[in-house]
């Protein structure tokens, strides 16, 4: 494992800096497309066979009496850009799976991509054979680097930013996130849980030990965490590296929030919930493979402090809206009050952790972040929904979009949500990182896989042709 004292940023290494020319110019490409309004460059890399073709127009069939043909195409164009450009076999069986205008494979991105295809998995073998070799490249991955969170492809030396202080070419990018950790034990746990298999299982819980050791050291991250982050040109993190100050709460430190922003406080409740649910649900596989020593019973007394530590102080009144949670806090006593659009956000906590719909605690919180309390919800003739300082000002995400559909029971806010991704998605099946509410051709990312992931999981669960994801 590479540490932030031990190794040099990459610009002062003359090996790296072809990986950094290629890293930089595939960065520019993307930028420069974006600007003169071209559609992205997606080679086809994965072509879908034709039985499982047969299986997304199966399903696109039943989304057009729901949602429109439109709607219906953007389900079937969506599903196939992700499949076949997005997911790289590797020479080892493993796939690597890009963000869509990204080469990188981030862990939280890769596993949020499949969400759709997890509800196909008990129906095709293809699907499920590739979730599973999915799983087994996230997994190697966190072998490489658990403090990483997106990676190469192969040991090329490419990075999103040359002041980055990582050693192993197989980093893409070295931002801590407790998230990052967390979706791929969720993944893994629903590929057994819709398919039955369990041949990844032995994998998942022999590295799931280094998540757990990890978790536990961050606990106490002022005193025991080996962690830094600092960025030459600006971005890193407080206090040279080792960010703003936080007490041990029983809550695990995280560097940077799901959209890769750092924290403002070390303790994102969003991430601490959906980390002690996905614990919960390491024990069942490591209960299942019989794992020791005590990776269960390690697992179940580490999500209990976590979620101790939630009550204790993630949870605040807001005058008007009740009891809701925190997005972040420090156990000083310090508290962020905002959601982001990025998953696990609050919003989407019925996706990512233990909490249902209906939990009062959730519903209050609903309506804060959905409403102008929240500084990340914005209002325009296209949309209305939760954005992130990630992007521009003003603008809203789709991910947020679907998240909201996907968590309400109301039908006409789930129908209204829907109409207005199809309405602002573009041509090919392309939705977009995020976009001005105003004027939907104002966006960023040109193609965002993860977004367009959340729209057909939508378009799914709204055709009724499959239940809800195990969560």
């Amino acid at each position: 494992m590479s540490t932030a004292a031990s190794v040099p940023r990459r610009w002062s290494s003359p090996g790296s800096w072809p990986g950094l020319l290629r890293g930089l110019a595939l960065l520019a490409a993307r930028e420069t497309r974006s600007r003169l309004g071209l559609a992205p460059a997606r080679p086809v890399v994965n072509p879908a066979s034709p039985e499982l073709r047969r299986l997304i127009d199966q399903h696109a069939r039943r989304v057009a009496p729901v949602d429109g043909e439109a709607a219906a195409r953007l389900f079937t164009e969506g599903m196939l850009a992700i499949w076949q450009t997005t997911l790289v076999r590797r020479p080892d069986g493993t796939i690597h799976v890009l963000t869509g205008d990204i080469p990188a494979m981030w862990l939280r991105d890769s596993a949020a991509q499949l969400r759709p295809f997890v509800l196909l998995a008990d129906q095709s073998d293809e699907v499920s054979d590739a979730i599973a070799a999915v799983v087994a490249r996230q997994w190697a991955c966190i072998e490489v680097d658990p403090y990483a969170n997106a990676f190469n492809p192969s040991p090329s030396g490419l990075s999103w930013h040359p002041g980055d202080q990582v050693s192993d070419p197989r980093v893409w990018e070295r931002k801590y996130e407790v998230d990052s950790l967390a979706f791929p034990l969720q993944l893994a746990w629903q590929l057994w849980q819709v398919t039955g298999r369990t041949d990844h299982l032995p994998t998942v819980v022999a590295g799931a030990q280094t998540v757990l050791e990890l978790w536990q050291r961050e606990q106490q991250h002022p005193t025991r965490s080996i962690y830094r982050f600092t960025r030459c040109g600006g971005g890193s993190l407080p206090a040279n590296g080792r960010g703003t100050p936080v007490v041990d709460t029983g809550m695990t430190w995280s560097g940077f929030r799901p959209s890769d922003d750092p924290c403002r406080y070390g303790y994102n409740i969003p991430q601490q919930l959906f980390a002690a649910h996905t614990l919960r649900l390491l024990a069942q596989m490591a209960a299942r493979e019989d794992a020791a020593p005590n990776v269960a019973e390690r697992a179940v007394t580490l999500a209990d402090e976590i979620e101790a530590g939630v009550r204790r102080h993630g949870r605040v009144q807001v005058t008007g809206h009740g009891e809701v949670f925190a997005y972040e806090v420090d156990g000083l006593g310090s508290q962020v009050l905002m959601d982001d659009a990025n998953m696990p956000s609050l919003l989407s906590l019925p996706l990512c952790s233990s909490l249902r719909p209906d939990d009062p605690m959730y519903l209050a919180t609903r309506r804060f972040v959905l409403s102008e309390a929240n500084p990340s919800f914005h209002r325009g003739v296209h949309a209305s929904g939760i954005g992130s300082p990630h992007t521009p000002a003003g603008h809203v995400w789709p991910i947020a979009l679907a998240v909201q559909a996907l968590t309400t029971d109301d039908p006409e806010e789930q129908s209204r949500l829907t109409q207005s991704l199809v309405a602002t998605a573009a041509d090919g099946g392309v939705v977009h990182e995020s976009f001005h509410p105003d004027d939907p051709r104002r966006h960023t990312r040109d193609w965002f896989a993860w977004a367009t992931a959340m729209v057909c999981e939508l378009l799914l669960v709204r055709s009724e042709l499959s239940p809800d994801a195990p969560r």
